[in-house]
């Protein structure tokens, strides 16, 4: 009798398995988390004075758990690991400004852009004005976050890069000295650069193109569905606008796509 319950339990959970694997939301509404993949990245994802995790895609992935019915946990990740980190399953979702590279739609089952967004440069701001053409940044030395759309810009250009951990660690190679200058996410440059901030010195010149933002989950994942339609909900009654108001990033929505 021992023998054939063993059997039936262990023949329960290979179903159960099963199961979760043709579906992430039933997976992660099983084990009642959603992990979300993230680096420091202000205004998307970032830490207020008590440690918690805000920010645009902070309280949007926030509200989607709770919509699923389950909790979000925020893990930092090496931004060029995220599609192993996906894939292996330490994270369910990459939401924190991920621009829709042609890498990260072909391996990944992407929501529906959310946000516009360019790659921007930044340099000292007593220099800005001799870096305002494309040319005149040839010579240069640009940080980048390894893995990240700024790099791919700026290696497309032919610039010379030093590749960082992430776009914070890049704005702080440039106030130390160590690059020339970094390349960035415009929204992020709007919010950590400039009078105000915590680089007040630096300031940023020109866009080197045009994005769009976009949440990652696993390939053929029904979660990617499920948040398209918390976005329209969003949308429609006017939540996802005052969440963009907070961080001051209304102007780069992209609404009804």
């Amino acid at each position: 009798m021992k023998k054939i319950f063993a059997l039936a339990l262990v023949l329960a959970v290979a179903f159960c398995s099963f199961a979760y694997a043709e579906s992430d939301l039933e997976y992660v509404k099983a084990k009642g988390v959603l992990v979300v993949g993230i680096t420091d990245f202000q205004p998307m994802d970032y830490k207020n004075e008590k440690g918690e995790w805000i920010g645009f895609d902070a309280d949007l992935a926030n509200a989607f758990a709770a919509s699923l019915g389950v909790k979000a946990e925020f893990q930092e990740i090496e931004w060029n690991n995220k599609i192993l980190e996906l894939n292996g399953k330490n994270i369910d979702c990459v939401w924190n400004g991920m621009t829709l590279t042609a890498e990260v739609l072909s391996s990944m089952e992407c929501s529906k852009p959310y946000c516009n967004n360019a790659q921007i440069v930044v340099v000292p701001a007593d220099k800005a004005e001799n870096y305002k053409t494309v040319e005149s940044l040839k010579d240069l030395t640009f940080a980048v976050e390894h893995g990240s759309a700024g790099d791919e810009v700026a290696k497309a250009q032919g610039f010379k890069v030093v590749e960082v951990q992430d776009q914070a660690s890049a704005l702080m190679e440039v106030a130390s000295g160590s690059s020339n200058g970094a390349i960035i996410d415009s929204l992020m440059a709007a919010a950590m650069v400039g009078p105000g901030t915590g680089y007040e010195n630096l300031t940023y010149t020109i866009g080197l193109n045009s994005e769009e933002y976009g949440v990652g989950f696993r390939k053929g994942s029904d979660l990617a569905a499920a948040l398209n339609e918390f976005f329209a909900k969003g949308y429609e009654d006017g939540s996802i606008q005052k969440v963009a108001e907070t961080y001051k990033i209304q102007a780069a929505l992209i609404k009804g796509k």
